[in-house]
């Protein structure tokens, strides 16, 4: 299970349930993620669709924060 994906799941569920901040600081933390799995190539696309969705999901757009979910859940299903 992937922390940040879910909380933008959450997000796209019910956009009240999580807050500004918390999407701010989910993006930071997910970019933190993506650039430590890029010098460890650990996973990098993985970690690169995490990013984007949530970063998508900090600029409140939908659209594209779903579209980051679905390519992070084909690439790990």
């Amino acid at each position: 299970m992937n922390k940040h994906i879910e909380l933008v799941k959450k997000w796209l569920a019910d956009p009240t349930s999580v807050t500004q901040q918390e999407l701010e600081d989910n993006r930071d933390a997910a970019d933190c993620a993506y650039h430590a799995d890029f010098y460890e190539a650990v996973s990098s696309a993985a970690a690169y669709y995490t990013y984007y969705a949530a970063d998508f999901a900090a600029a409140v757009d939908a659209t594209y924060a779903k579209y980051w979910v679905k390519r992070y859940e084909e690439l790990t299903k």
